[in-house]
């Protein structure tokens, strides 16, 4: 399965993904722009696509509120980083408000995406706050916490967060 990203501005992405009403696609916007993601086991139907292998997949590409967890990992780094998420305890999915997961390796760059879906943003905010969010992350900051592979890392992770525009 693969996952496609393509940015622009919202009336643009809504006339796209109008022209493709039987492909898997959720349009979302942050603050300045939109964002469409297609998901398939095919090709993209967008012309300069980000592509994204899916390695991790729960729940159906939907929700209101979507939260990517950007992670730069340089080629040598790319085995331990993807056998970490291989190796994830799972609580996050038993989470209230919950929706789903994509864990995506990048086909054209170095950044991973771990992508989440949620009921909406108070569930995040929740599941952020929450015992299973401590023990998802209990190594990080320690010696065994793969945050602390400095050379696996070529750059600071960062967060990017959107609200799901629903057809309509």
């Amino acid at each position: 399965m693969y996952v496609f990203m393509t940015n622009g501005t919202i009336d643009y992405l809504q006339r796209l993904r109008s022209q493709y009403p039987s492909e898997q696609m959720l349009l979302v916007c942050d603050e300045e722009n939109g964002m469409l993601i297609h998901e398939t086991e095919g090709t993209s139907v967008f012309h300069e696509p980000r592509p994204y292998e899916v390695l991790d997949a729960v729940g159906p590409l939907d929700g209101s509120f979507v939260v990517c967890n950007n992670i730069p990992v340089t080629d040598e780094g790319r085995p331990l980083f993807e056998h970490r998420f291989q190796q994830r305890a799972r609580l996050i999915e038993k989470e209230p408000g919950f929706v789903s997961i994509r864990v995506l390796r990048p086909l054209k760059s170095d950044t991973y995406v771990i992508m989440t879906m949620w009921e909406n943003e108070s569930a995040f905010r929740r599941w952020q706050q929450s015992k299973a969010y401590e023990k998802a992350h209990e190594k990080r900051g320690t010696e065994k916490g793969i945050d602390q592979q400095r050379s696996i890392f070529p750059r600071p992770s960062y967060v990017t967060t959107y609200t799901v525009i629903k057809e309509g």
